[in-house]
Order: structure tokens, then C-alpha cells, then sequence
């Protein structure tokens, strides 16, 4: 078996690198210092240089001025965006043209190629009425003159006061989620204010008798649950990315801070809780390219006896519990130099946690892989 990834993936990653060589974790106020949010939208010119360097059409078709590529690609992107804090509605603006492109009718399609370019934002509400019930179920959608009508509230909407298309999940009491591309100012719409535990700005999104035409609503059915997976296995790659950068700087610092005249890496105690740290990485990636593989699949029911959905489960249990596990044990292997606001490592605990959070506790991914064992036998 071949596990390299292709050239055009490798382009990808020589892209995002280069974009994001210069970007410092620094940049905004410390969420530590800040009441509110640590600015008013994402990095504006760090998005433009996403958009120049064509990744932002990264998983876009040729006819959209895209690349055509894969979730693959877009996890490595997202790898390297978490390395950096990366503030920018990467992985939720490429989600939702990922499920514009696939099932959006023409209207929607003639997004694409301003998403392509940056110039048009896409988000997405996928947390619910409270961060922990089904997305889905905390939006009603009726039929009513032609149109349909939303109703309903969803907590925690990333970058949505600067978005300028919302992705709503809404059920239509069928049984079968639907999605909804709703304009940020629309009749019915309000956005309240929320702050992240990383101090970036998020909106509590709700909707009033909110009017959507048939042209801007995704009822194919599986489309929400696939933009889901993806969303939950781009969380997982930022949680990579920012967990291998925690473990590189808890390096640095160990190699150099010296104790009875050696560097505290050297000590065995120090040794066995970094390797410890490093296997929670690897199992975190292994877990991660098996659920962007089995989401690229041409069907669900390729390579391996569940859905996708089990692989993406794994790939979140060893995500939310690694990535609290390897800044937890930074900031120890650090001392009391891991709380000075002057030292970034306290932005990426902010920044795991919120991902944590996002992620959502890993018992309730073993319970929902546990019935996906007993609904699906392996023997």
C-alpha cells in the first residue's frame, strides 16, 4: 500500500507553508488580557494572500477556478493553519463550497468562483441550540407561499458577523436535514455576539420567519451529514497542526532550560512525558488521514466494513483528548514560564481548548462508535 501523498497534495502543503511562514500567533491581543473578542473579524490580509496563493479554490472544480482537489488536501492545508493560529474562515468557508459545488442548484453555483477568489466569505452554523444537540434540529423549515421559512437559533457560528453567506442546517419534519444558504443581512436574521474560549468572535445566529427561495436550499439528501464530517475532520487537522507546534516549542524550551547544570530534556521524567506526547500526535494523524480518505471515498461503504462516520468518530476521540493531553504537559514541561502572556504558549492552550470544545468530549464518540459497532458486525 502507498500511503505518500500525491504531488498536487504536496503543492498544497509547499503553498500553505510559504503563506504562512510570516504569520506570528501574536498578532492580536492576548485572549487572556481581553474581555471580548481579540479583534472585530479574521485576518483580512492573511485571507487575501490565501485567496492570491489559489487556496482558497482549493477544493474547487477547474470550471470554478479551483484546483479539484480532495478533503485530503484541504486537512493539510488546515495542518498548517493550526501550526500558526491561523485566524481565518479556512476550513468552514471550503467546507461550504465543497457542499454548494456538489449539490447546490445554479443560483448557488455562481458563487463559487467569488468564493474561489476571496472576495465572497462562506460559513457555517453546525454547533445547535446549545453546542451539544444535532445542529440540524435547532432550525425548523417550512413550506409557505413558494418559499421556505426558518426558524430557530444556532449557538457559536464561527466568523459570521463577517461572512457574507450562512449555512444553516434546518429539518423539515420529514426526517431528512436540509441546508439553507442564508445572506448575513436578510429580513429576520440577528446575530448576537458570542466570544470563543481563543477570544475570537463567534454569533449566536438566530432566525425569525427568515425567507429562503428554493435556489438557496440543499435538500440532496446525506449533503448536511457530509458537510458535517468534513467540518469535524478539518477541527481534527488544526488540532494536528497545533499540537505538533506545542510539542516542538515544549522541545526548544526543554533543550535549552538547564537544571543541576543539564537541560531539563535530558531528565527521564521530562523524556517520557514529551514521547508520551509524540504517540498522542501520531495516533492523532493516523486517525485523521484514515477519515479524510474515507470522506474522499467514492462511497460511503468503501474501504471498511462501517461508514465513514466510525472512522470520523475515531479520528475526534484521539483529537479532543490528544490535543488537551499535549498542552496540558506543555505548559508543565514549561513551568511557570508556559503562563507568561508575552510567550505564545498560552494562546495555543486557549486555541486546544476551544478546539476541544468544538470537537465535543470523546465518551460521546466512543458511545456513538459503540452503536455503530453493534449496528454494522464486524465478523
Amino acid at each position: 500500500m502507498d500511503f505518500t501523498f500525491t504531488e498536487e497534495q504536496q503543492a498544497a502543503v509547499e503553498a500553505a507553508k510559504a503563506v504562512f511562514a510570516d504569520v506570528a500567533p501574536d498578532r492580536v491581543p492576548s485572549p487572556a488580557l481581553t474581555p471580548g473578542a481579540v479583534a472585530e473579524e479574521f485576518d483580512r490580509p492573511l485571507w487575501a494572500t490565501l485567496a492570491g496563493s489559489d487556496l482558497l479554490g482549493l477544493v474547487l472544480a477547474e470550471e470554478h477556478g479551483g484546483a479539484g482537489l480532495d478533503v485530503i488536501a484541504l486537512c493539510l492545508v488546515l495542518r498548517e493553519a493550526g501550526r500558526v493560529l491561523a485566524r481565518v474562515p479556512l476550513l468552514e468557508h471550503c467546507a461550504t463550497a465543497m457542499a454548494v459545488q456538489a449539490h447546490g442548484g445554479p443560483e448557488l453555483a455562481a458563487l463559487l468562483g467569488d468564493a474561489g477568489r476571496g472576495s465572497l466569505v462562506l460559513t457555517v452554523a453546525a454547533h445547535g441550540r446549545t453546542g451539544h444537540d444535532p445542529a440540524e434540529l435547532a432550525v425548523t423549515a417550512r413550506r409557505e407561499d413558494g418559499t421556505w421559512i426558518l426558524d430557530g437559533v444556532q449557538t457559536s457560528v464561527p466568523w459570521a458577523h463577517s461572512a457574507d453567506w450562512i449555512a444553516v442546517p434546518a429539518h423539515g419534519g420529514d426526517g431528512e436535514a436540509l441546508l439553507a444558504l442564508v445572506p448575513r443581512v436578510t429580513d429576520g436574521l440577528t446575530l448576537a455576539d458570542q466570544y470563543s474560549t481563543s477570544g475570537e468572535r463567534l454569533a449566536e445566529l438566530t432566525l425569525d420567519g427568515v425567507r429562503v427561495p428554493d435556489a438557496h436550499l440543499i435538500d440532496a439528501p446525506g449533503a448536511w451529514d457530509r458537510l458535517h464530517r468534513i467540518l469535524a475532520t478539518g477541527t481534527c487537522a488544526l488540532a494536528l497542526g497545533l499540537g505538533e507546534n506545542v510539542l516542538a516549542m515544549t522541545g526548544r524550551y526543554t533543550s535549552k532550560r538547564e537544571q543541576f547544570g543539564f537541560p531539563v530534556a535530558t531528565f527521564q521524567a521530562v523524556a517520557v512525558q514529551a514521547a508520551d506526547r509524540y504517540i498522542d500526535l501520531r495516533a492523532m494523524e493516523v486517525t485523521l488521514w484514515q477519515a479524510a480518505w474515507r470522506l474522499d471515498a467514492a462511497t460511503d461503504g468503501a474501504g471498511g466494513p462501517l461508514p465513514a462516520s466510525g472512522d470520523v468518530a475515531v479520528a475526534k476521540i484521539w483529537a479532543s483528548e490528544g490535543v488537551r493531553r499535549v498542552v496540558q504537559t506543555a505548559q508543565h514541561l514549561h513551568g511557570g514560564f508556559g503562563a507568561d502572556t508575552d510567550y505564545a504558549l498560552h494562546r495555543y492552550h486557549a486555541w486546544a481548548k476551544q478546539l476541544e470544545l468544538q470537537l465535543g468530549p470523546a465518551a460521546a464518540h466512543e458511545e456513538a462508535l459503540g452503536d455503530l459497532l453493534a449496528a454494522h458486525p464486524l465478523a
